[in-house]
């Protein structure tokens, strides 16, 4: 007896997200020619568990950690497990080991896209609480597959950042609160909708996420070369666009919205510029060390020249701490705006 679903529920959320997947899959019919999988952002195992036996305790679903290559059944719920990519293929999962998207792996981004190109028009996408913007290139596509998109009421979530940026960037099917996306997806899976052939871009993307290499040759197709670099590569940085939604990936497969590019950024500037000033201290100190030898030998022309170059560091060390402290009130003021 085939137990797989016509249709696939994709929810990806972060922070305040427990809460909010406790609402919502513990409102859901029992019912329904569909399955849930699910992708919260999680900073570790001990996590994972919380949030595995916190769900089970609040749906009269089976809750189950995807695995590779396990079935997808109808009324089930499926979680992602901690630093692996969840893909979904038609009839059942996959984990990816790929690099990180948007910083996370897993990525919200990256089950929604594989959720698009298996079940396109059968695809309904949630974005749930959460911050900066991952889950938006992914429902976008999605949107463009024919699926039904929703996001929660960002009056409701408790870290709005996430819909926001949803919102700001597509048009969604709804917006709407937890309470009422059970009645959406119900109305939802009773379409009668022919599957469509998915985008070939989106396709190629789906299918560089289930990959840990990926060919260099594949990405240009995808986008255009940026001047840009992958700030954990190095490499070169193409710009994809899906309809008014830029993502950037290099052929390693890093790939990053646009608040996520600029936070990266700052995080590898804040880190040369912190090297630059250790480096420089320890130059500092290896003059002063070399100044004393000078002194105790009598070599008064070569002690006051380490003298000099020290100082001029000291100032430089200065310099690059005050940048680094005005930098940093800036990127709070700028969070906090």
């Amino acid at each position: 007896m085939d137990t797989s679903p016509q249709f696939i529920v994709v929810t990806g959320t972060s922070a305040g997200g427990l809460s909010a997947l406790r609402q919502l899959l513990g409102s859901i019919s029992t019912d329904g020619d569909v399955a849930y999988v699910v992708v919260m952002h999680l900073s570790g195992k001990p996590v994972t568990n919380v949030l595995f036996d916190g769900l089970r305790t609040h749906t009269a679903l089976p809750v189950k950690m995807a695995e590779d290559g396990m079935p997808i059944q109808r009324n089930h719920i499926y979680i992602a497990p901690r630093n692996v990519h969840l893909i979904v293929k038609k009839g059942y999962l996959k984990l990816g080991y790929g690099p990180k998207e948007n910083r996370w792996r897993p990525s919200i981004d990256v089950l929604f896209r594989s959720a698009a190109v298996a079940y396109n028009t059968h695809a309904i996408g949630i974005v749930l609480t959460g911050m900066l913007n991952d889950g938006v290139s992914g429902l976008k596509a999605i949107q463009r597959c024919g699926g039904i998109t929703i996001v929660q009421d960002p009056d409701e979530a408790s870290f709005p950042d996430m819909p926001l940026n949803v919102l700001e960037q597509m048009e969604v099917n709804h917006t709407l609160p937890i309470s009422g996306m059970n009645d959406i997806i119900q109305k939802a899976i009773q379409r009668d909708v022919a599957f469509m052939t998915p985008p070939e871009n989106l396709r190629l993307e789906a299918e560089i996420s289930e990959k840990t290499v990926i060919g260099a040759e594949i990405v240009p197709g995808l986008g255009i070369q940026t001047t840009l670099s992958c700030p954990d590569c190095g490499g070169s940085l193409w710009e994809i666009k899906n309809d008014n939604i830029t993502h950037y990936r290099c052929h390693i497969g890093h790939t990053y919205g646009e608040q996520d590019l600029l936070l990266k950024q700052w995080e590898k500037l804040e880190s040369a510029l912190w090297i630059a000033v250790r480096i420089t201290e320890e130059r500092r100190n290896m003059l002063a060390k070399l100044q004393e030898k000078a002194i105790n030998r009598g070599f008064v022309k070569s002690a006051a020249s380490y003298e000099e170059n020290a100082a001029e560091l000291g100032n430089t060390i200065e310099t690059l701490k005050q940048l680094l402290y005005q930098m940093e009130k800036r990127e709070s003021d700028t969070a906090n705006e």
